[in-house]
C-alpha cells in the first residue's frame, strides 16, 4: 500500500501540473486577458502617406484559441504594396506556425534563411525576423520578404525559441504577432534585393503604429 505521504505528494504534483497547463492554455480562466485592447489591435489599420488598405482572407493556420486578421494595403502610386497580419491568442498557439515554416509548406522556396534585425522606433529597438521567399507557378512568380516579431506590451521580439519563452509567461495571457509581407525584386547575381526607400518607410511606420497602440 501506498503511504499517504508519497500519496500526497504525487496528487500535489497532478494537481499543479493540472493548474500549469489550464494556465498556460487559459482553460481555467485563472488570468483575465484585455479584450478590449485586442479587439483595438486587430481594428487598427495603418496610417501612411495615403495608403489604402482592404481587408483579406487569411489561410494562415491557426491553433486553438487564436485570431488573425489580415489588410492589403496599396500605395497611391500603385506600385507599392504590402500585407499586414495581427494574430492574438495564447502563448502555444501564438508562437507557432511562423513563416519560415508555413511558407515553404505552402509551396515557396526559401531565398534567404530567416534572420533578426533590428528597428529603431520611438520608444526604443525592435528586434524581428526577417526572411525571403519564392514562389514559380506557370503563369508568374510570387517573390515576397516577410517580417515577423512577437510582443506582449508593445516592445517587439523575436526570441529564438518562442514556444518555451511564450509558454512560460502566466502573466501575460496573450500574446501578439505581426507579420509584414512585402514584394522582392529581384536580385543581382547571388546580391540580396535591398527594400526601396518607400517600403522601409511603410515597415518602420507599420510596426510604430502597433507599438503606439499599446502605449509606446
Amino acid at each position: 500500500m501506498m503511504k499517504p505521504l508519497t500519496f500526497c505528494s504525487i496528487l500535489g504534483l497532478v494537481v499543479c501540473g493540472a493548474l500549469l497547463n489550464g494556465s498556460v492554455t487559459q482553460r481555467w480562466d485563472l488570468i483575465a486577458s484585455d479584450g478590449g485592447r485586442t479587439d483595438r489591435l486587430h481594428a487598427l489599420e495603418v496610417r501612411f502617406e495615403g495608403w489604402q488598405s482592404e481587408n483579406v482572407d487569411t489561410d494562415m493556420p491557426l491553433n486553438e484559441r487564436s485570431t488573425a486578421t489580415s489588410r492589403r494595403y496599396l500605395a497611391p502610386d500603385g506600385q507599392h504594396s504590402a500585407v499586414v497580419s495581427f494574430i492574438s491568442g495564447i502563448p502555444g498557439s501564438v508562437a507557432t506556425h511562423t513563416p519560415d515554416v508555413c511558407y515553404p509548406g505552402s509551396g515557396y522556396k526559401t531565398l534567404r534563411a530567416a534572420h533578426k534585425e533590428t528597428i529603431d522606433l520611438p520608444g526604443g529597438p525592435a528586434t524581428v525576423y526577417v526572411a525571403d521567399f519564392e514562389k514559380e507557378t506557370k503563369t508568374k512568380r510570387d517573390r515576397v520578404r516577410v517580417r515577423w516579431a512577437w510582443t506582449t506590451e508593445g516592445e517587439w521580439v523575436a526570441p529564438d525559441n518562442p514556444r518555451w519563452q511564450f509558454a512560460s509567461q502566466l502573466r501575460a495571457p496573450t500574446i501578439y504577432k505581426v507579420y509584414i509581407a512585402t514584394p522582392l525584386g529581384d536580385s543581382e547575381g547571388d546580391k540580396t534585393p535591398e527594400d526601396d526607400a518607400t517600403t522601409k518607410a511603410f515597415v518602420l511606420s507599420t510596426w510604430a503604429q502597433y507599438s503606439a497602440a499599446f502605449g509606446h
